[in-house]
């Protein structure tokens, strides 16, 4: 009733209540990102108090940051059986927990346990696959924009909580840094439970862009949990033929290599090997954070309006050329930052595009269960990386090996790109 009333009043000023829907998921999509993004900056203090290398520490992310991913496909079925409220409240429940719990861990498996598989649970039940069900289901008209926002809100969301983090960490401890993320988290469930509906129709709307009368709620989907969970390995089944797919697939997996897998897991400790502190370490990442949310939106807006082939190759050739430049910088603040603004424009702008063309050549019913899969390989990209780089350290005592790999990788991704056959599925609306 209380979303129904604040509906009806939004429209008399001619405002959609989807757009409020886009704020609640921004918040969730920021607050579980801070929990992706977070742990990064936990390396070098678990090394001082735990004893724990980078190599070991860095095996809990990439489980992590594996499980965001591949929780992606299910989690979009889960969220059609049981809708968004319900998926986004167990969620963040997980995500509470484990952080919290790992306040009192003292060995390595217990960081694994709590960091890894419960935190990326919890966040893959919340992944970019989050974004890709609002947009598609709320949105008709600027489809492309609100899912840049969404995706924006991700991908600032994994940086902007750094610095702050970092300090906490120096003038306190790590287990201090940790009462941010929760906080936000606990704020962002109560705007769940106040105003997410999970589809236009539960309060008498059509989606933003669409005339006429609301259609009625739809019924849930029949089933199973099981059932639920089998579903996207139809999808797969029926998808996984397809040149397109592999392509998708494998460009995605070189975007996690090359973002949150390397950049923002390794970006901290690689800034200290070169003299650079911590907290401007984060700072600089954080820019990343502000420069990126402009950059994402642009890309959604541009997506819109260009060929996607054509902005992803643009968005991971200029990616390779800066983490192949990024080592003859000067590791200063003011020296990185034309690399955070650079960089930080172009860190997940790749998302619009890729769920365009997902929905371009498999159709809109299955478009975030196609992302889902495709955003698996996003997340074993991340996964090879932030673990990868970890060893780089250990064994080679550098980094630079694993940045010079990912860059070259991200200039393979552009070529890759360009090979995509432009094929627009039937029924699709010229507004996507």
């Amino acid at each position: 009733m209380f979303a129904q009333s604040l509906a009806r009043l939004l429209a008399r000023y001619g405002i959609h209540y989807g757009w409020i829907i886009v704020a609640v998921t921004a918040m969730v999509s920021i607050s579980t990102a801070g929990a992706v993004g977070l742990p990064g900056v936990f390396i070098l203090p678990f090394g001082k108090e735990f004893g724990w290398d980078a190599a070991q520490v860095s095996s809990a992310l990439a489980i992590r940051l594996l499980l965001f991913g591949l929780m992606a496909p299910f989690a979009a079925a889960l969220i059609e059986r049981y809708g968004v409220r319900r998926i986004v409240l167990i969620a963040v429940s997980l995500v509470v927990s484990g952080m919290l719990l790992a306040l009192g861990m003292t060995e390595l498996w217990q960081l694994v346990l709590l960091w890894g598989v419960i935190v990326g649970l919890g966040t893959g039940l919340t992944a970019l696959v989050l974004g890709a069900v609002i947009s598609t289901r709320w949105f008709t008209a600027k489809r492309g924009l609100v899912l840049g926002i969404l995706t924006a809100s991700n991908a600032t969301g994994q940086l902007i909580f750094l610095p702050i983090g970092a300090w906490l960490i120096d003038t306190a401890s790590w287990r201090a840094a940790l009462a941010l993320p929760v906080g936000c988290l606990i704020f962002a469930a109560l705007m769940v439970v106040l105003f997410m509906r999970d589809r236009p129709a539960d309060i008498g709307l059509r989606p933003y862009g669409e005339s006429g009368a609301a259609e009625a709620p739809p019924r849930p989907a029949a089933g199973t949990v099981v059932a639920a969970l089998a579903r996207p390995f139809g999808v797969l089944r029926d998808v996984v033929g397809d040149g397109t797919f592999w392509i998708l697939f494998i460009t995605f997996f070189i975007c996690g290599l090359s973002t949150n897998g390397l950049i923002q897991t390794h970006f901290i400790p690689l800034c200290g090997d070169f003299g650079m502190g911590s907290v401007e370490a984060a700072s600089t990442l954080a820019m990343m954070g502000v420069f990126d949310f402009f950059g994402t939106i642009a890309s959604g807006w541009l997506s819109d309006r260009y060929d996607n082939r054509k902005l992803l190759f643009w968005y991971y050739g200029l990616r390779g050329l800066s983490l192949l430049v990024l080592p003859y910088s000067t590791f200063t603040l003011y020296g990185l930052s034309l690399f955070a603004a650079f960089y930080g424009l172009d860190w997940i702008a790749t998302v619009p595009p890729t769920v365009k063309l997902a929905a371009q050549n498999f159709g809109r019913e299955r478009a975030a269960i196609v992302f889902g899969w495709v955003f698996t390989g996003h997340q074993l990209g991340a996964a090879t990386a932030a673990y990868g780089a970890g060893l780089s350290r250990t064994v080679w005592l550098t980094y630079l090996p694993a940045f010079y790999f990912a860059g070259g990788a991200c200039l393979i991704a552009a070529i890759l790109v360009i090979m995509i056959r432009r094929k627009p599925a039937p029924g699709l609306v010229a507004a996507e």
